[in-house]
């Protein structure tokens, strides 16, 4: 006698397969829906830091007006080089030229112009402490200076570095209050931060002093220079958990 070996049908045995893969999507999905959500609160906090500017820099000069261009350039010179001995002598900070220029001096009318001579021009830019400057600018007006092109303070560079690590400490237990004052009052509690932002430290461009054309007899007044304050601000950001 003989046994047949009867065999499932093909489309049922695919089957299997597809109903066990079905059967494992669904077990996952619990476990999808139980992962937690992450929630942060993002807040930016600032500091700002005053200090004081002991520091001045002061742009000053020579200025000639003249019929002749090489007699007005060699007074310049020799005025300038007077300046510069006296600033040397005086042990001033980063002394250097920033200008030299001389230019024809023309006088208008009628839609026409006359040349009446030339104007020669030599300034130069030190650093110096504030409470000093005043009376050097004195003696550099006798020693023939005739222009204060401007007058800068700052702060030390020690002063500004300082400024600037308690500015970012402001700045963080700023944000850190802010991110309190807001969990509170939805009556969460904060976790863990998860990240920080630091946007720097930025110290504020001190302003610049306008001066003017001077003589010699300026010099018998003694000249008053006060500094001010210089702002150095930071922002730190904060993404907390909760």
């Amino acid at each position: 006698m003989k046994i047949k070996k009867i065999l499932p049908p093909r489309q049922f045995l695919w089957s299997i397969p597809i109903i066990v893969s079905a059967v494992c999507c669904v077990a996952t999905l619990p476990a999808i829906a139980q992962e937690e959500v992450l929630r942060t609160l993002s807040v930016t906090g600032t500091g700002i830091e005053m200090v004081s500017t002991t520091i001045a820099e002061v742009n000053l000069g020579v200025e000639i007006q003249g019929k002749n261009a090489e007699e007005v350039q060699q007074e310049v010179a020799e005025r300038t080089s007077a300046v510069v001995d006296l600033l040397k002598s005086r042990n001033v900070e980063q002394l250097k030229t920033t200008g030299i220029r001389l230019q024809p001096n023309y006088q208008y009318s009628n839609n026409s112009r006359t040349l009446v001579g030339y104007v020669a021009t030599n300034t130069v830019s030190f650093q110096l402490k504030t409470e000093q400057v005043g009376v050097l600018i004195d003696e550099a007006v006798k020693a023939g200076a005739t222009r204060i092109n401007g007058i800068q303070f700052t702060a030390t560079v020690e002063t500004l570095a300082a400024a600037q690590e308690e500015a970012l400490r402001k700045a963080t237990l700023d944000a850190q209050a802010q991110a309190d004052a807001v969990l509170q009052a939805l009556n969460f509690t904060a976790q863990e931060v998860i990240g920080i932002e630091i946007n720097g430290a930025k110290v504020a461009s001190p302003p610049v002093v306008r001066g003017e054309r001077l003589s010699a007899a300026s010099a018998d007044v003694n000249t008053p220079v006060i500094g001010g304050e210089q702002k150095v601000s930071a922002f730190v950001t904060l993404h907390i958990k909760y």
